[in-house]
């Protein structure tokens, strides 16, 4: 079996963000499948520590193009998926969350015919490419009748969402806007269910791999059921691995190497080195994590050689970006040069000077 500081350096590797040759925004994404993305900044900085070189716009200049897409995919929570692969993970994965909600959704008075309403509002009010903010997005439902308040509106287009009706635009200004799913992404030939499952088993194992089945399972929304119809679907592309879990035959054919130690890393809060997992052990103790907030993905984490070893902060100023850096045990000098380093990148990746505080 292998310690959690081998599976950390493993997923270090696979995960590519101690070793990549990625050079293109939508290559991140393809890969790890999707990222977590309902803080926009951070899920821009889970891309760019994966891609080295690159600047935040990069990451927008991809969603822009077409080439990622911001929408409900995983858990219903909101991610960054490859254009490829929206409409199949939607297929796959939105009927679940969708049953899932029924509760909520009676608990707010909405039915089948107020989605269907809303839905038909949406597609005539963004038709012929027309991007609108949220807040335009709401008043055109309100203005055809039907009620936003509370959370109601949150679900209108969350199901919308869901249902492959709309997905985010590019941001304009500080505002995120939504556009057609149809209109923004060429629709693709249907992928069957066993294959989708497959393909997903593949996808996580090659990028997030070592893992478990319940790992896969929480990190896709599966049923435990799904989730080993999915590895069984992947066939020979995995294998049994030391840790306990598939192991994917396609992560070892794209180059990666092993960090050099000490590797150090700075990670957004929600990034997929954390929180794609169920079991979090390989990257913190247990003793430390009534220490740090990883349970929500809420901390931002200073990770070395794929171990949480404390917590950062990013402060901007006029002319720089203040990093203040917060460890949970005083680290050695060569831990703390690397760092450094890493906050450094960070700094290049915004744009700004760091001053480490």
């Amino acid at each position: 079996m292998m310690t959690p500081n081998e599976i950390a350096l493993a997923r270090l590797r696979n995960q590519r963000i101690a070793s990549t040759s990625f050079t293109g925004a939508e290559q991140v994404v393809g890969w790890l499948g999707a990222v977590q993305a309902q803080d926009h900044a951070g899920a821009r900085w889970s891309v760019g520590l994966r891609l080295p070189g690159s600047r935040a716009e990069d990451v927008d200049r991809a969603i822009a193009g077409r080439r990622i897409v911001l929408t409900w995919a995983l858990r219903g929570t909101l991610h960054l998926v490859a254009a490829a692969d929206v409409r199949w993970m939607l297929a796959l994965l939105a009927p679940r969350v969708i049953s899932g909600r029924a509760s909520r959704y009676r608990q707010l008075g909405l039915d089948e015919d107020d989605f269907s309403a809303c839905e038909r509002v949406l597609e005539r009010t963004l038709e012929g490419g027309r991007r609108l903010s949220r807040r335009a997005v709401l008043s055109s439902l309100e203005a055809a009748g039907i009620a936003t308040d509370g959370q109601r509106g949150y679900h209108l287009l969350g199901r919308a969402g869901l249902d492959g009706v709309i997905c985010f635009g590019p941001m304009e200004g500080p505002q995120q806007t939504f556009v057609l799913l149809d209109e923004w992404v060429p629709r693709s030939g249907p992928v069957a269910r066993t294959a989708a499952l497959g393909q997903l088993a593949l996808c996580y194992f090659a990028s997030h791999g070592p893992a478990t089945l319940q790992d896969f399972a929480w990190w896709s929304g599966l049923t435990a059921a799904d989730a080993r119809s999915g590895i069984a679907a992947a066939g020979p592309d995995l294998h049994r691995g030391t840790a306990g879990g598939p192991v994917s035959r396609r992560a070892d054919a794209v180059p990666g190497r092993a960090p050099a130690s000490p590797f150090a890393a700075l990670l957004p809060a929600y990034d997929e080195f954390i929180l794609g997992y169920r079991d979090r052990t390989h990257a913190i103790d247990r003793r430390d994590l009534g220490r740090v907030r990883l349970v929500k993905g809420l901390a931002l984490p200073i990770i070395v050689d794929g171990r949480v070893r404390g917590t950062w902060r990013r402060t901007f100023t006029k002319d720089a970006v203040r990093v203040s850096l917060r460890f949970l045990d005083p680290p050695d000098e060569g831990e703390r040069l690397a760092t450094v380093a890493a906050a450094e990148r960070y700094g290049r990746f915004v744009g700004r000077p760091v001053e480490i505080a």
